[in-house]
């Protein structure tokens, strides 16, 4: 489950004479294992944002975000790095990673920092890697020197390759061909089934209609001098 409880954000803009920007407050919501829900609102609402909280990017000024009993909100560093091994996965619109790594181990990653044996971590993620359609012979390249719709594919094959009980997902649709595009919301499709809470943004209205349960509008919680 994800839980968040009377949270709330700021900024300071420490080069425009320390102002406070009040970005989100009072956010409340929970999401049940095997619900997808998306967040939704215009442009510059908060929605990248309440994500990176969740995440444990950003740290909330007050309240609680509760993710696989670990409050993000207080949890110390090491907390929050095994939280993402273990339990909390998160697919960005853009791929991070060590430069001249091969395809194969970036998707496998993952799985290995849990341990997983090598031969069933590189197999897990040859599947998936053909699933989105990865040409083989570009798995022993680093995915830096990809288009950015295969960078895109590597993400998401990345992201999928454990079975994360909760998963945030930024744009998982984005620019990609119809073909692909299905891949992917089997993939959303079969971690909802296995289980798994899931919140995303979906600007690809029929992809958000197809997977997510319910919406969550993030203008409700823009204080109004912001919105």
């Amino acid at each position: 489950m994800i839980e968040l409880e009377n949270v709330s954000k700021t900024f300071t803009l420490h080069n425009q004479g320390a102002a406070v920007i009040e970005v989100l407050t009072d956010v409340s919501f929970s999401i049940k294992p095997g619900e997808c829900v998306a967040l939704t609102g215009a442009s510059g609402a908060g929605k990248s944002t309440l994500m990176r909280m969740i995440y444990g990017n950003y740290k909330a000024q007050s309240g609680a975000i509760k993710v696989g009993g670990v409050d993000l909100v207080t949890a110390a560093p090491r907390q929050i790095i095994q939280l993402r091994r273990e339990h909390l996965g998160y697919v960005s619109q853009f791929l991070r990673v060590v430069p001249r790594v091969p395809t194969l181990d970036v998707v496998a990653e993952p799985l290995l920092a849990l341990g997983t044996p090598e031969d069933q971590a590189k197999a897990r993620a040859a599947t998936l890697l053909s699933d989105l359609n990865i040409p083989q012979g570009l798995w022993g390249l680093s995915p830096t020197t990809f288009s950015g719709g295969e960078q895109q594919r590597v993400n998401i094959a990345r992201g999928f390759a454990h079975t994360y009980p909760a998963m945030l997902l930024d744009e998982p649709t984005a620019s990609l061909d119809p073909k692909n595009r299905e891949v992917v919301l089997q993939l959303i499709e079969q971690a909802k089934a296995r289980g798994a809470a899931i919140a995303g943004i979906f600007h690809d209205a029929a992809a958000r209609d197809r997977v997510c349960d319910r919406e969550i509008d993030v203008t409700c919680f823009t204080p109004v001098a912001a919105a």
